[in-house]
């Protein structure tokens, strides 16, 4: 998953933001994904179904905080944004 992230990333840099899905990838791999290319966790998902019906052991929900510190702790700076890539809120790094 971390090598076609970061694949992704060199390949598709017409395109402004890849996306680490924390329910699919895990919290951990989508936390080292962020230094792989990454610069988006998608993280609002209230509870998760597909991926779990599917198999996945991770958790169904995280709490705003859990994902704010995640991405803290990888070194970056948490920004809420909406549909259309607008900042809605920033976090303290």
């Amino acid at each position: 998953d971390l090598k076609n992230l970061a694949i992704g990333r060199l390949l598709l840099d017409n395109i402004p933001h890849i996306k680490a899905y924390w329910p699919m990838h895990t919290p951990k791999l989508a936390q080292v994904s962020l230094n792989m290319g990454v610069n988006d966790v998608d993280g609002m998902v209230v509870e998760e179904h597909i991926y779990h019906m599917a198999g996945a052991e991770t958790d169904q929900e995280m709490s705003v905080e859990q994902l704010v510190s995640m991405i803290q702790s990888a070194g970056r700076t948490p920004i809420e944004r909406d549909a259309l890539y607008d900042t809605v809120r920033e976090y303290p790094a």
